[in-house]
């Protein structure tokens, strides 16, 4: 007679993830961000994963939680494990979709520097389904299903493949109206001075750069998306600092001047990411090289 003697059941994939992702990130309230859940349910689930080991993995305090010498033993394992299965999945999802490709940008970039290329990019793949996603912060590419990231960085990026399209170089700009009235940087002292909420110290790094010690910076107009300020900027509503990369065609078209020749050049660059070495010949290989031309 066989004998067939139940089987010891694996912990739950989703405690298993959500230890992953605490342990790594220290926090269970970002853990519930990334994954999308309540850090009550982060909890729970790694409060699942300590009754199976039988075994603490955090240690809980009023700062927060710190793991434990076990969880730190095996947390690189468990990183390696779902770095390695979310590679899968990104690879999976490509390879059955190469024209569906997914790209995430700041909002100022996706506005000014991705949207006029669509339909260049259109014309050039008929059968090109592209999604774009603002958002603030660079995604995680081996975990998140983008095949692009397009942002403004300072700072090298293990993960990835790194194309470099420009340096951000900065100088105010604004409308023809206005610019009659700036002759001199001290012309600036009755000039309104407009502002993005993400890059607020524009104005700050450009005067410590060119005023020799003038104090010319004062407050004004916020705007917390950068396409509103540079709308209101159009409108004559006041003077901005211009990325040269989100402002170029606007120079180009007269809609907005430079009315001073200084401009300075950041610590930071506009970069396309990519998880995986690129095929030139494969849906996304030709969408880079399409993105990697000069202004359309």
């Amino acid at each position: 007679m066989a004998v067939a003697p139940p089987r010891p059941k694996m912990p739950p994939l989703n405690a298993l993830k959500a230890f992953e992702a605490a342990a790594r990130l220290n926090s269970f309230s970002a853990a519930a961000d990334e994954l999308c859940v309540t850090p009550a349910a982060v909890a729970q689930q790694i409060k699942s994963l300590e009754t199976w080991t039988g075994k603490k993995l955090f240690k809980r305090n009023a700062k927060g939680v710190q793991l434990t010498p076990l969880g730190a033993t095996v947390l690189p394992g468990f990183i390696a494990a779902f770095d390695t299965m979310a590679s899968s999945v990104q690879t999976l999802r490509a390879t059955a979709n190469p024209h569906e490709i997914r790209i995430a940008a700041t909002p100022s970039i996706s506005q000014l520097w991705i949207s006029p290329r669509l339909p260049g990019l259109r014309a050039t793949i008929p059968d090109l389904s592209l999604s774009l996603t603002a958002m603030e912060e660079p995604p995680n590419l081996a975990r998140e299903p983008f095949d692009l990231s397009i942002f403004f960085s300072s700072k090298e990026d293990d993960c990835g493949n790194e194309i470099f399209i420009g340096s951000d170089t900065i100088y105010p700009v604004c409308s023809p109206e206005t610019a009659l009235k700036l002759r001199t940087l001290d012309d600036l002292a009755s000039a309104t001075f407009l502002y993005d909420t993400t890059w607020k110290s524009d104005w700050e790094t450009w005067l410590s750069h060119i005023s020799e010690g003038k104090r010319l910076l004062k407050s004004g107009p916020e705007f917390s998306l950068y396409s509103l300020a540079l709308q209101e900027c159009r409108n004559g509503a006041g003077v901005l600092i211009g990325h040269d990369l989100l402002v170029r065609q606007e120079l180009k078209t007269g809609n907005l001047v430079a009315p001073f020749p200084e401009k300075v050049a950041l610590q930071k660059k506009l970069t396309i990411k990519t998880l995986h070495q690129l095929d030139a010949e494969s849906p996304l290989g030709t969408v880079v090289e399409y993105l990697k031309k000069p202004d359309p």
